[in-house]
């Protein structure tokens, strides 16, 4: 699969969580998914999904940086939103605040099968 045509699915995936397509997911994420080295499935990862719109209902993902070398996409995503009360065990409570995520994917064909994920809590203590 070439940079461009796995780029394409990469975006087309994160408009699906922007969308809270969640009927569509398993168009991108594998039924055997893992997060941070644990297995946690197509179910196990909509149900993290849901529960991070839950608690930050104003949760956009936005795309910073991309690199594709197929199968793997590095990204680091943007956010500004305001979680409506403990986030990563910070008691932010509705503040609004901006920081960056830093994931790596691997496809296998058009589906993501692997995440690693490092979110700059830092960055979001320094604002509380």
């Amino acid at each position: 699969m070439g940079d461009n045509n796995l780029s394409q699915i990469y975006r087309d995936y994160i408009a699906c969580l922007n969308k809270r397509d969640w009927s569509n997911l398993g168009e991108f994420v594998g039924d055997d998914v893992e997060y941070n080295g644990q297995r946690i499935g197509l179910s196990g990862y909509r149900e993290m999904l849901e529960r991070d719109f839950r608690d930050i209902p104003d949760l956009r993902f936005n795309v910073q940086m991309l690199v594709c070398e197929p199968p793997q996409i590095a990204s680091r995503l943007h956010f500004d939103c305001t979680p409506i009360g403990i986030f990563l065990g910070l008691p932010v409570q509705g503040k609004r605040v901006r920081f960056a995520e830093n994931v790596f994917y691997e496809f296998r064909g058009r589906k993501i099968v692997q995440v690693w994920s490092v979110i700059d809590k830092i960055a979001i203590e320094s604002q509380l």
